[in-house]
């Protein structure tokens, strides 16, 4: 049995205060390193690596739908400063240090956030579902993700789900970060876009990747903790095969939530 600890509930301002300090430190660090990509092409690699779409209106129990309508607009907003990226050789993608402070100066409206497991309105929420796409995208590709976090929350049962739970990626600005980096001689190309009920993107690359590369989800449970909580696990590895048919496998991510709902009534 995986032990987890009851969650600590802190201050108001002592969380306002961190969070604060922990933007400060990365922009820091956005500073002092560089080589992140920036660069944008009209021109769009005709080499498909991966492609998925997520649908953007959900219903979800007690969430008023002006939040998942408002989500459109700021994932509009979002995909903007994203779309038609491309990563060069040697260079790191990080979502937030292109996207910006989502502000309502921006245009961005309140949308859907979670706040210690619990269900929140916050200016520029729903940004999670493009950090969700974008991660599913980068696993199926030869980029190598080296940031990456998830909720500590599982808040909503498992409704039509088509991806394994915890295979996304939550974001909060802009310490909690999607990051990739190109360790390949090949350029990567990012395609985002929006239609009537998707989130959609692709990833293409200049040279064709022969590689195929597939998500396998792994010791996925539900245990009953100490404290009376239950909590939810499981891994996530990426199986690679090449053009010569030799597979290897690399895990990606360990999942280790607290379930907000109880898992044998649901």
């Amino acid at each position: 049995m995986q032990k987890v600890k009851k969650p600590i509930k802190r201050s108001n301002l002592r969380l306002l205060f961190g969070k604060e300090f922990y933007i400060l430190k990365r922009r820091f660090k956005w500073i002092t390193h560089s080589n992140w990509a920036s660069k944008k092409s009209k021109v769009n690699f005709k080499n498909a690596v991966y492609k998925h779409r997520s649908l953007i209106l959900r219903p979800l129990k007690d969430v008023e739908m002006y939040l998942q309508e408002n989500k459109r607009t700021n994932l509009l907003l979002a995909i903007k400063n994203i779309n038609n990226l491309v990563i060069q050789p040697g260079e790191t993608f990080s979502l937030w240090k292109l996207v910006g402070r989502p502000t309502k100066r921006k245009g961005y409206l309140e949308g859907l956030v979670l706040n210690s497991g619990k269900i929140d309105k916050g200016t520029g929420g729903g940004l999670c579902q493009l950090g969700n796409l974008l991660f599913w995208i980068f696993a199926h590709s030869p980029l190598t993700i080296t940031e990456r976090y998830r909720h500590g929350y599982d808040v909503f049962p498992d409704v039509k789900r088509r991806v394994p739970f915890g295979a996304g990626a939550t974001l909060s600005y802009n310490y909690i970060d999607l990051q990739v980096k190109n360790n390949t001689g090949n350029s990567f190309q990012i395609n985002l876009w929006i239609d009537d009920t998707h989130l959609n993107g692709e990833l293409t690359s200049k040279k064709a990747v022969t590689d195929i590369f597939k998500i396998e989800e792994r010791n996925h449970k539900i245990e009953l903790q100490f404290w009376g909580g239950y909590t939810r696990h499981n891994t996530i590895f990426q199986i690679k095969e090449n053009k010569e048919g030799e597979i290897s496998e690399k895990l990606l991510v360990k999942n280790n939530a607290i379930m907000m709902y109880n898992p044998i009534i649901e």
